[in-house]
């Protein structure tokens, strides 16, 4: 009985620490650079350079800021080429792809709605 209550309070607390870490990446990864970042990655591996030309608009500091996230969460790798000058490429992990097919289905969503939210903030701003 002692051993059941034991197990019951270490599954309520394996919830609760699941439940932070999703806040914390949910937090973390819905941001609109995050979602360009993933979605311009897909299934190639790009270079720093190329990665930012590929998000239109993003600074320096945003993308490197955004890419140590994704990596620190394990969606996102880096691997270093040793050459001069360094040649640093990143891809999605596993867990980066899987992410990116919610993403794709957000962008899906978005464009079947498109004129339909058009429409309602038109409205809603006259």
């Amino acid at each position: 009985m002692v051993s059941k209550q034991v197990s019951n309070l270490s599954d309520e607390a394996d919830l609760r620490r699941a439940d932070s870490l999703a806040r914390e990446i949910f937090s973390d990864v819905a941001n609109k650079w995050a979602l360009l970042i993933i979605e311009a990655l897909g299934d190639r591996t790009l270079r720093f350079s190329e990665l930012r030309k590929e998000v239109e608009g993003i600074s320096h500091k945003m993308l490197t800021q955004n890419l140590r996230m994704l990596e620190r969460n394990g969606l996102a790798e880096r691997k270093v080429h040793p050459t001069v000058p360094p040649r640093v490429e990143y891809t999605l992990t596993q867990p980066g792809q899987a992410l990116r097919a919610t993403v794709d289905l957000i962008c899906g969503w978005t464009h079947e709605y498109f004129t339909h939210i058009e429409s309602a903030r038109h409205r809603f701003d006259t």
